[in-house]
């Protein structure tokens, strides 16, 4: 899984212009499943996301995780993360899991992730628009095939 994990103050997405997802602070995530991703990608990164520490804490220094100050998560699926730029200018996508299992992971690590904190998500293979405010910035990229 490839995640792209933001700080957010607030972040919304939206299908033909209805917001079906909302959040204020917490974690706005971009997720990308591969063709090899398992249960176990799944898990790990759940656990590092819940336990990130990239919140301020009184001093100001990162060292909260969104569980610690009762934050949100808006989980996005994107599976673009996969991207192959090589070759052309074209990218290719052959990289991504297919969407049965991208949806099942996709869903399956939302649900995980609920047990901690609430989720809002995106729906997958939607045409979506997100919008965030981004707080920091702090963006971080986890990989899970390169733990």
């Amino acid at each position: 899984m490839k995640i792209i994990i933001q700080r957010v103050s607030e972040a919304t997405v939206s299908i033909d212009n209805k917001v079906v997802g909302q959040i204020d602070q917490g974690l706005l995530l971009l997720v990308g499943v591969g063709p090899d991703d398992t249960q176990a990608d799944l898990d790990y990164a759940v656990r590092k996301i819940l336990n990130m520490r990239i919140f301020s804490d009184e001093n100001g220094k990162m060292n909260l995780s969104v569980q610690d100050i009762g934050g949100s998560i808006l989980s996005i699926s994107q599976f673009t993360l996969f991207a192959d730029t090589k070759k052309g200018n074209r990218p290719a996508f052959t990289g991504a899991a297919k969407p049965e299992l991208a949806s099942q992971l996709y869903d399956d690590f939302n649900d995980a992730l609920e047990q901690a904190v609430p989720v809002a998500r995106g729906r997958f293979g939607a045409d979506m628009q997100v919008s965030l405010i981004n707080d920091g910035p702090v963006t971080i990229v986890l990989d899970t095939k390169n733990p």
